[in-house]
């Protein structure tokens, strides 16, 4: 009985440790939505851009993540690490120079401390603190020295706890690679920079550059030992607060935010390109000139021009006789210009050896590569004949090219071979293709359930990213097990960009040629071939039924997955699906894996209006809100309702899932 005992209690044990462990929190934002923030004060959000102020004087705003975050150590007093980076602008207006700036922060509460002082950056009240134990951990990013809070600077950073005045503060600017050459910066101008806060064993590290630099310096600008164990309570809100002073106009805008208490590489998935420039219009000075000083103006001006002309039709012939000789692609210069030597490709591959071949698909081989300095890559080889992989190679560089998510492949570059071959080389995925792990493999290397419930979490935040996460909406058209890839620590990547297609605001035309994977497409695409997020979002409801029931969509001899499971629905046997395996070697939550099936049932519903968005799928993974709670304040649609209502899932029942698809025909 004892014994008995002791193993409930280590059960439970168990059970609140993993509990505890899921609040870790994880978030990328590349731009805004009304639903990424909780927004206070004069804080709003416009072309998805997070603005702290107006251009008015006095003003302040406070924008928040939507919920609480856990900040201290499981059965621990200790506060978590955490990583967070932000890209920002502060813009003063055309009448008056910006005064004041913003600050990102942890406080308890989201309506702050009751502050209504713009001139304490709406953090605090006109003396410059809160009580003692008021548990707010901020870092000031100022554009205006002030005497009287001990400012060391007109742009500045500072470490703040429980009050304006800083415990530790620096002059905006960061170190060049060499670690002498201090870069000063100006918060005055209207450029976009990028901010890094760690806070790792008891250290706080900031670290600031420009955004056109494109990475993170060597070293922090701002380092101070500090226990965020003391400031921070078990839950904390985090965000941002913005003011401005008096006389003085501006505003603090917010361009993208990413924040994790485990993954210090998430920054690495922000979009730095591309981005909204705020800098104002420069201002001519007023004054006499005389006519001696004018001539000479006008005429330095057309020597100038002069010279600049020649200057770029010298370049743009030098360019031209290049591209002849190199020939350079028509979307190279436009897209990703990224070459590698075919001496090193085929150096990396011991001169394409047999051995080093890790797949055979319908465009080619893939090899795996050895680049010096021990950096593993797969290669691989198109034929410049075939014009369908031509394509396919121009689709991926145009798009997989410019993204950047951890839950995508990385394109490392691509090669051209006189006019025969064409290598694209990308970051090696060592596990191989997620199918192979899933109906290719023995007992010991199949995946469990937390590891397939990880996978698709996973390739859910890498289809969200594309669909909801970039400057434009990309459409992979293409998701299957095959094509997600596992790398060294069994993470998803989704890959295989052959038949993206980036859909731009500007331009209405949609591609209408039917491509993908029988099994995979979505009804309206076999039918007039329209092709939306929501086809997407189709093929990702059938990755997640054959991954959790361990079955291709199509298998000869058996019914089409979906009418199979369908079945099983209307008899109230859904759990019964689930990958006999399980079932043979493991305990598993039986809700729990009817509530999977129910969602991947609703994303491959034939009614495109009834699939959930790619942003809720993630949410409902991530189980930081009820699936049900509406997208925006105009959704309609409570997505939790929708799987648990039979009705709505079997909709298709009187006609055959697979036949009202053409599959089979």
């Amino acid at each position: 009985m004892e014994r008995y005992f002791i193993q409930l209690l280590l059960c439970l044990f168990t059970t609140i440790l993993a509990v505890r462990l899921t609040l870790a929190v994880d978030f990328l934002f590349n731009g805004f939505n009304s639903s990424d923030a909780s927004l206070y004060g004069d804080a709003d959000i416009k072309s998805h851009v997070l603005a702290l102020t107006n251009d008015v004087s006095s003003s302040n705003g406070r924008a928040f993540y939507p919920y609480q975050i856990h900040t201290k150590q499981p059965n621990s007093s200790l506060a978590l690490p955490f990583s967070t980076s932000f890209i920002f602008a502060m813009a003063p207006s055309q009448v008056g120079v910006i005064r004041y700036g913003f600050v990102f922060y942890f406080v308890p509460g989201g309506e702050t401390l009751n502050s209504s002082s713009a001139s304490q950056l709406g953090l605090f009240n006109s003396s410059g603190g809160g009580p003692p134990n008021s548990h707010v951990f901020g870092v000031e990013f100022d554009a205006y020295r002030n005497s009287l809070f001990l400012s060391v600077d007109d742009g500045h950073l500072g470490v703040d706890v429980d009050s304006i005045i800083s415990i530790s503060a620096d002059r905006a600017g960061y170190w060049a690679d060499n670690s002498s050459s201090f870069k000063p910066l100006s918060f005055n101008d209207g450029k976009n920079y990028q901010a890094w806060i760690d806070y790792v064993d008891g250290v706080v590290n900031v670290t600031i550059a420009p955004v056109e630099l494109k990475r993170r310096p060597n070293w922090p600008l701002v380092s101070v030992p500090l226990n965020l164990s003391r400031v921070l309570l078990d839950d904390m809100h985090v965000g941002f607060i913005g003011g401005t002073y008096k006389s003085f106009f501006g505003s603090q805008r917010i361009l993208a935010w990413s924040f994790s208490n485990t993954n210090f590489s998430l920054s690495e998935g922000m979009i730095n390109g591309g981005l909204p420039n705020f800098a104002p219009p420069n201002h001519r000075t007023s004054g006499s000139v005389s006519v001696s000083g004018m001539t000479v103006v006008v005429l330095s001006l057309i020597l100038l021009c002069f010279v600049a002309a020649v200057v770029i039709l010298l370049k743009k012939r030098s360019k031209r006789i290049k591209m002849k000789k190199e020939g350079t692609e028509y979307w190279e210069l436009e897209y990703w210009p990224h070459r590698i030597s075919y001496r090193e490709i085929e150096s990396a591959t011991k001169n394409f050896a047999e051995e080093n071949v890790i797949g055979v698909g319908g465009n080619g081989k893939v090899y795996k590569g050895l680049f010096p300095g021990g950096s593993v890559v797969a290669v691989k080889c198109l034929s410049r004949e075939n014009s369908e992989s031509v394509k396919a190679f121009s689709a991926e560089v145009s798009s997989l090219g410019r993204l950047k998510h951890r839950n995508l492949v990385g394109l490392r570059g691509w090669c051209k071979k006189e006019k025969d071959t064409i290598f694209v080389v990308y970051d090696y995925m060592e596990n191989g293709s997620l199918d192979k792990r899933v109906f290719e493999c023995d007992d010991s290397k199949m995946l469990s359930w937390e590891e397939r419930i990880r996978i698709l979490k996973q390739v859910a935040w890498g289809v969200s990213y594309l669909h909801h996460g970039w400057e434009s909406k990309v459409l992979h058209r293409d998701i299957k097990a095959s094509n997600v890839l596992l790398d060294e620590q069994m993470n998803a990547r989704l890959g295989d960009f052959g038949m993206a297609w980036i859909h731009n605001h500007d331009n209405g035309n949609d591609p209408t040629r039917v491509v993908g994977t029988v099994g995979y497409l979505a009804p309206e695409v076999v039918k007039n071939g329209k092709v939306s997020t929501q086809t997407d979002v189709f093929s990702y409801g059938v990755l997640i039924l054959e991954v959790i029931c361990g079955r291709r969509p199509i298998e000869e001899g058996k019914p089409f997955l979906v009418d199979w499971l369908l079945e099983l629905l209307r008899r109230g046997e859904l759990v019964s699906g689930v990958d006999p395996r399980f079932r043979a070697n493991s305990e598993i939550d039986e809700e729990r894996v009817e509530q999977i099936i129910r969602l991947g049932l609703l994303c491959a519903h034939p009614d495109a209006s009834v699939r959930p968005t790619m942003r809720q799928v993630v949410k409902f993974f991530e189980e930081k809100t009820e699936i049900d709670e509406p997208e925006d304040e105009d959704e309609s649609t409570h997505i939790l309702k929708k799987m648990k209502d039979k009705e709505i899932l079997c909709s298709s029942a009187s006609i055959s899932w697979s036949h009202s698809f053409g599959v089979g025909r």
